[in-house]
């Protein structure tokens, strides 16, 4: 779960998906730019407390966002969306394909009896046929990709991360981490939440309609 944006808030997009849930605390990129110095570091760290959570006091959980792409019977349907309308846009091409080479080969096999100007004409219509066909292909893969994307937006916002926040609150967990970068030991009973999410999921939404793309 772009693909660009099925993940937005704690997660990365789901495509396309990968994900950084921090219950405890999120840390931004902070850009630092030029300016008076202030005080040395020493100075500076007195601001910060000896406080931190100690292993005790943690509960963490791991969870797998590309097994929820695969598994999320919402996602697995959105995917078979978006492929219908791969497959009528390669229809589309193939049809078109052979009508330029029907095109080209009657322009090559009549090329020694037109006269230059009706052949330059042939030519100059032929290329602004393919040119055309290139822009209308790439217009209608994007349009394809951009229903596709707001569609998992969508469905990010409206189910996934209120399913998500809910198995954080549930369980009261602390942090919850990508599980594609964590090794977990045979001994961590229940760390993992991805099935349970899935569950949760598909019993919450099991279908999210994708808009039909701009040039179907």
């Amino acid at each position: 779960m772009n693909d660009k944006n099925l993940i937005t808030k704690k997660y990365t997009k789901i495509g396309i998906v990968a994900t950084l849930v921090v219950a405890v605390a999120l840390i931004a990129g902070i850009a630092i730019s030029g300016g008076r110095s202030g005080a040395d570091t020493a100075t500076a760290l007195k601001e910060v407390s000896t406080n931190a959570v100690s292993g005790a006091d943690l509960k963490i959980a791991v969870i797998n966002m590309d097994k929820i792409q695969l598994d999320a019977k919402a996602l697995q349907d959105l995917r078979k969306q978006r492929g219908f309308y791969e497959d009528k846009l390669k229809n589309r091409l193939e049809k078109e394909q052979k009508s330029l080479e029907k095109e080209k080969s009657d322009i090559e096999k009549n090329q020694d009896v037109l006269s230059q100007e009706a052949l330059q004409r042939r030519v100059v219509d032929y290329q602004r046929r393919v040119n055309n066909l290139q822009r209308d292909l790439n217009e209608t893969a994007q349009a394809i990709d951009a229903s596709y994307q707001d569609a998992l937006a969508t469905l990010q916002k409206k189910h996934l991360d209120p399913v998500i926040e809910g198995v954080i609150a549930k369980k009261k967990l602390s942090l919850v981490i990508d599980g594609r970068m964590a090794r977990i030991g045979e001994t961590a009973a229940d760390l993992d939440i991805t099935d349970e999410v899935v569950k949760a999921l598909d019993k919450k939404v099991s279908k999210i309609q994708m808009a039909k793309p701009k040039g179907f």
